[in-house]
């Protein structure tokens, strides 16, 4: 796990040669690269966690000794994707808030149309509806801001798909329709 979150395909593979020679199961071995491309790469490549899916499922279906080309795929893979644990991040941030912060309300506009009093509940902006399908709404209760919990690495995918850069390519979007 080290030398993958430190991108030495080298490393990894040793270690995983070394794992293999010693009788590790292959399962074992597998489901700690599946939660590693979750925990360690994240949104810098999403694709990761489905390459830790294939290895894990060839470590269930293939077994020994064939599903070790596997486990060194997912190996070498993982050691050079770029990494983000943003999203891991963002989630203990947020369970923290729910454990020890107060109790807060859900916008009156995000609530459920099918029940008594809906007609009073302030408009929800569709975001298909808008230009890039993107539009300034609030999503989170009152007391927390955008950017409380999760905040983006600036590598890989993450780094393209941050708010920031949405806003910008949606503006640029919408001044080339101008």
């Amino acid at each position: 796990i080290k030398s993958m979150r430190g991108s030495d395909p080298d490393a990894a593979l040793y270690w995983l040669a070394r794992m293999i020679d010693g009788g590790e199961d292959p399962k074992f071995i597998a489901r700690r690269i599946f939660i590693f491309a979750a925990e360690d790469i994240g949104n810098a490549d999403p694709q990761a966690v489905l390459i830790g899916e294939a290895a894990f499922r060839a470590a269930e279906v293939i077994g020994w000794p064939e599903c070790r080309i596997n486990l060194a795929q997912a190996v070498v893979y993982m050691a050079l994707a770029p990494k983000s644990n943003a999203a891991y991040a963002g989630l203990d941030n947020a369970m923290a808030e729910v454990k020890h912060g107060p109790v807060r309300k859900v916008p009156s506009y995000l609530r459920d149309r099918h029940r008594p009093g809906s007609d009073t509940y302030g408009d929800y902006f569709y975001p298909h509806n808008y230009p890039g399908g993107w539009v300034d709404q609030r999503y989170l209760p009152e007391g927390l801001e955008r950017g409380c919990f999760y905040t983006p690495s600036e590598r890989g995918w993450e780094a393209y798909r941050s708010d920031a850069n949405l806003r910008d390519r949606n503006s640029q979007n919408d001044s080339s329709r101008s």
